[in-house]
Formats: structure tokens, C-alpha cells, sequence
């Protein structure tokens, strides 16, 4: 009887450190991940939806928020994508919103009402699995117990990011066997290089559980201070935005070194390049830029502009392209330097960005309702929903990405840059120039390419996995603009096809 009583505690002791460890893998999922249903959308959901958060710090509380949606093609074998937008302190769900999540957003039919949730025929979960992350924390719906987390870096924020995929591969083992990707715009291009670093890192040391780490992809990314700062002056003439004469004398006078001028002369022909085009959309050029923080004016029918340009906003979207978006720090020429990055909240004082209309966004998830639904805290636990927050601190302290890039595309893992070939934020002229620096063979010479039978951009390939793209007429946020064009390229990329 004893030898008995002994096997059935031994047994229990087992099945309770058991249950314990089962219990520490889902550690930080809401107590049910699958989202079933959303305020506001009356459809049917095109492939499984899941949210939460995961805790990456339990002594602080610590907790980053997750929105992941399955393929909508096989997700026992597509791709598993992580989506980061920039900034810094820009909320995942930009992408997620505006650009290629699982639905297409509009206004709501009166104020009050929610916005209008549509399937989206061109989301990124066609062909992926799509996880939307709230990084660093403090930003969007991720939050801390203990404010000092709100003070960070680029290398602090890979190296928390890098923890919360190895937990969120814990919590959903089941896709660890799929091909991997970490992709981002614009402050992301920091974001994405340091994180695949950080991963690529874990995987030779041997980290459990092993990712399946196979590239990343960087869209108008901020990627190096010099090369970026020199990049607006090459771009603004060769889009006719100044004159032949006012390029010969700003190269002459800054011998090429727009990014630090070294004379009085020099900064007073930059300054003109600047007023030249000052009055332009930042974000893209062919874009109205509307000069007054009143949302209606961006949205109503009412603008006394031709209907030509107003057209210019249009897509196959219902929600129009916003005329302006939050981006990195300015006034023009300014790449992100070593030290402080500061956030537009910042730049500005509390006042809103010009022209930026961020309604829909703002009123859908700052419902408790939608909030509920997809199992983000309230409002009282993490404050308000905005899409760029000026709560963090951020400190640039990886410098260029260009080691990165070189590091990681040397061994193996593939790449791809795309640009948008209108956005003045981070133009194509950089990101041409600092992928053709790495020194890789051309083995794709620059050529079009193609969405139904139309020219979609250029494209130049090089050795070890190596492409550079632009999109033609698209800005600074290309799944926006050029919402079809955007997924051919990805789905043809992810599935190893020629563009």
C-alpha cells in the first residue's frame, strides 16, 4: 500500500509541474487569445484573428501587445511575419489600419458611430501570417508597471523584441516550424536590421525555441546618417523640384556634403532648397498638402482644389491616403543622429502634426468595446490609444544599419529594400545608394517590373539575396498608396518568385 501511495504522489508531482510549466507557457495571453468577433465589422473573418499581450518583464510588468492574424492561404505553411512601424513611438496598428491589415477601415456614417470594418483584398494575410507588435513599450497598447521601461534604445528595444518572440513561439509552438520574417518602415529600418541581428545572434548561441529566421524587409527606412541626410538634395532635382542652376551651385558650394555644411554659403543654398520645397507633402510630393489642422478639410468634398488633384489621394481603398502622417524628426535634412530621438509629440509641443487625420484609428481603438474585443487593457490601465506617443525616450545608440545589413544579407539571410518612389521622408535616392555601397555583384540589372501588365517600379537585384525596389508614384507608406502593388511585390518575394 505504501509503494502505492508513493507511485500515485510521484504521479501527482509530475502532473502538477506539469500543469505549472504549461501555465508559464502562456504566461500573458489574455485568458482567450482568438478574437471572434470586432465592433464594426459584420463579416466574416477571411482566417483566424488572435490578440494579448506578453509579459516580458514580470518584476516590472512589463508587457508588449500582440495582434496576429493567420494566413488566409495555408497557415500551416506560410510565412510568419512580424510588422513594426517607426516612429519612434508610432503603434503597430498604423500598418495594421491603414495599410495592409485584414480589413479596410472608413468613417462611421455620424460622428459618434464606429468607423466601418470592410475585408481587405489586398492584405499581407493573403499569402502570411501577419503579427502586428506594439514596440517599444509604451507605445500603442503596450504598457509597464514601472515608467523607467519608457526610457529605452535601439538595442534595448531588439533585445526586448527578441524576448517576446522567443514567448510568443512558446505560446504558439505550432508555427515555429514556419519560415519566419521581420519587416517595418521608415524608424523601423533601425528597428527591423537590430532585431534580425538580435535573432540571428540567438539562433548561433542556441536559444530555445530555435526561430526559423529566413530574411527581413525594410520599406523607406531610416538606415544611415550621412547617406540619408545627402539623400533630399539628389532626389528633390531629379523629381524637377529645383532648378538645374540651384543643384550645380548647392553641390559646388557643399562639395556634395549636404548632411553637415561646412560654409555660410552652403547653409544658405540648402536653406533655399528648402523653401523650394517647403510647401510640399513631406511624405509624398504628388500628394495635396493641406495647411490647416481641421481634419474636415482633408476629408470633405468641399476642397477648392481641381478635382485632378484631389483624385490624387484616391485608392482602391475607401478610406482615402492621409495627406500627412507622422514620421521621424525634423525639419528637412535632419536624419536621426546619435542621443535623443525625438518624437513628434515632442517636435511640436503637444499640437497636432498639420494635415494629419487619424480619426478613424483614434476613434476605433480607443472604444472600450473594440478594446474589449481584441483584449487590450483599459483605457485606465494603459492611457488613451495614440497612434504616435511622445511617452517614450528614446536613445539612437546603434548607429548605421549599414553593418547590419552587411552582416546579415553575408550570411544569407535575404533582404529586400523597397522605396516609394515620391516620399521625401526617407527617399529612394538613400536607399539606392547605401544597398549599391555593400559591394554585392549585380546579378538582377535595374529593370521594371510588373502588376497586371503595367510598369510597378524598378527593381535591382544582387548577390547574396540582395533587392533593392522602388514602387512608382507611391509615398512614404507604400501598402497605403499602392495598396495592390504592394502585396504582388511581397507575395512574390516571400514565395522566392522573380519580381
Amino acid at each position: 500500500m505504501a509503494r502505492k501511495n508513493s507511485y500515485f504522489l510521484h504521479y501527482n508531482i509530475l502532473l502538477l509541474s506539469f500543469l505549472a510549466f504549461s501555465f508559464l507557457l502562456i504566461e500573458g495571453v489574455p485568458e482567450n487569445a482568438l478574437i471572434t468577433q470586432i465592433p464594426g465589422f459584420n463579416g466574416t473573418f477571411q482566417s483566424k484573428h488572435y490578440a494579448g499581450y506578453v509579459t516580458i518583464d514580470e518584476s516590472h510588468g512589463k508587457k508588449l501587445f500582440y495582434y496576429f492574424v493567420e494566413s488566409e492561404k495555408d497557415p500551416t505553411k506560410d510565412p510568419v511575419v512580424l510588422w513594426l512601424n517607426g516612429g519612434p513611438g508610432c503603434s503597430s496598428f498604423d500598418g495594421f489600419v491603414y495599410e495592409h491589415g485584414p480589413f479596410n477601415f472608413e468613417l462611421g456614417k455620424t460622428s459618434e458611430s464606429l468607423p466601418i470594418l470592410h475585408n481587405n483584398p489586398y492584405s499581407w494575410s493573403k499569402v502570411s501570417s501577419v503579427i502586428y507588435l506594439d514596440s517599444p513599450v509604451g507605445v500603442g497598447f503596450s504598457y509597464s508597471g514601472n515608467e523607467s521601461d519608457y526610457k529605452t534604445g535601439d538595442l534595448k528595444t531588439a533585445s526586448d523584441t527578441h524576448s517576446f518572440l522567443l514567448k510568443w513561439f512558446e505560446i504558439y509552438p505550432e508555427f515555429l516550424k514556419n519560415p519566419f520574417y521581420i519587416s517595418g518602415e521608415s524608424y523601423a529600418g533601425i528597428y527591423v536590421p537590430t532585431l534580425s541581428y538580435e535573432v540571428a545572434k540567438g539562433i548561433d548561441a542556441g536559444v530555445m525555441p530555435v526561430i526559423n529566421f529566413k530574411g527581413y524587409m525594410v520599406g523607406n527606412g531610416v538606415t544611415d546618417d550621412i547617406i540619408d541626410g545627402n539623400a533630399l538634395v539628389p532626389f528633390a532635382h531629379g523629381m524637377g523640384l529645383i532648378s538645374d542652376e540651384l543643384f550645380e551651385e548647392v553641390t559646388t558650394l557643399c562639395n556634395g556634403n549636404f548632411y553637415e555644411p561646412a560654409s555660410n554659403n552652403c547653409s544658405d543654398k540648402l536653406n533655399q532648397v528648402d523653401q523650394d520645397v517647403v510647401d510640399l507633402n513631406l511624405y509624398d510630393i504628388l500628394e495635396p498638402c493641406y495647411h490647416s489642422k481641421d481634419s474636415t478639410v482633408i476629408s470633405t468634398g468641399n476642397s477648392r482644389l481641381p478635382m485632378s488633384f484631389r483624385k490624387l489621394g484616391e485608392t482602391e481603398r475607401p478610406l482615402p491616403v492621409r495627406k500627412r502622417m507622422f514620421g521621424r524628426a525634423w525639419p528637412f535634412r535632419a536624419p536621426v543622429r546619435e542621443g535623443h530621438v525625438p518624437t513628434w509629440p515632442e517636435i511640436l509641443n503637444g499640437v497636432h502634426v498639420p494635415c494629419t487625420d487619424d480619426r478613424v484609428a483614434t476613434a476605433w481603438l480607443n472604444n472600450e468595446e473594440v478594446r474589449k474585443a481584441i483584449h487590450a487593457k483599459e483605457t485606465t490601465v494603459t492611457g488613451p490609444w495614440e497612434l504616435c506617443t511622445g511617452k517614450i525616450h528614446l536613445i539612437h545608440d546603434s548607429g548605421s544599419m549599414i553593418k547590419y545589413h552587411k552582416n546579415l544579407t553575408a550570411r544569407g539571410y535575404r533582404a529586400l529594400i523597397y522605396s516609394g518612389d515620391h516620399d521625401m521622408c526617407v527617399p529612394f535616392t538613400g536607399s539606392e545608394k547605401w544597398t549599391r555601397s555593400l559591394g554585392y555583384k549585380i546579378v538582377d540589372e535595374w529593370r521594371p517590373w510588373y502588376v497586371n501588365e503595367q510598369v510597378a517600379g524598378y527593381i535591382q537585384g544582387y548577390d547574396n539575396n540582395l533587392i533593392f525596389l522602388t514602387i512608382k508614384g507611391a509615398g512614404h507608406t507604400v501598402p497605403e498608396y499602392k495598396p495592390r502593388e504592394a502585396l504582388a511585390f511581397y507575395a512574390r518575394w516571400l514565395e522566392g518568385k522573380n519580381i
